[in-house]
């Protein structure tokens, strides 16, 4: 953990190259604040996911969405599509333009904005902070 802080800072410049913002107190402290939300929302999806399994009807409805995003830059994208397939249940088959295509466990709507809210923003609106 330390090691790899004090080698991200000494390679602060190739962060640009990639498209993160540069190093700041604020995008350190949103990515610590996201890491904890990520994790969080892992172990409720799990215990979903588990809760269906062993329910004796299994109650799933599995089902391809579409989900918007406001997020601009791919690196900021690429977070979000992989932040919702490492959560059971969620997993992006493709981000096209502002569109992300996601394959849900237990589809609840088709509507876009109603799945962007159920899926997406739980982790946007940290993203949204981090990348600008």
């Amino acid at each position: 953990g330390l090691g790899c802080l004090i080698i991200s800072l000494f390679a602060a410049h190739i962060y640009s190259k990639l498209g993160f913002p540069s190093l700041s107190i604020k995008m350190v402290l949103f990515s610590l604040v996201y890491i904890i939300v990520l994790f969080w929302e892992i172990i409720k999806a799990n215990f979903d996911v588990a809760y269906r399994v062993i329910h004796p009807k299994m109650p799933i409805k599995p089902g391809i969405v579409v989900i918007k995003t406001r997020l601009k830059s791919d690196i900021a994208k690429m977070i979000l599509a992989n932040s919702i397939t490492l959560t059971p249940g969620t997993f992006t088959l493709d981000v096209i333009g502002d569109k992300l295509l996601i394959h849900w466990i237990n589809v609840k709507t088709e509507d876009i904005d109603e799945t962007t809210n159920i899926i997406g923003q739980r982790f946007e609106k940290y993203l949204r902070f981090i990348f600008g």
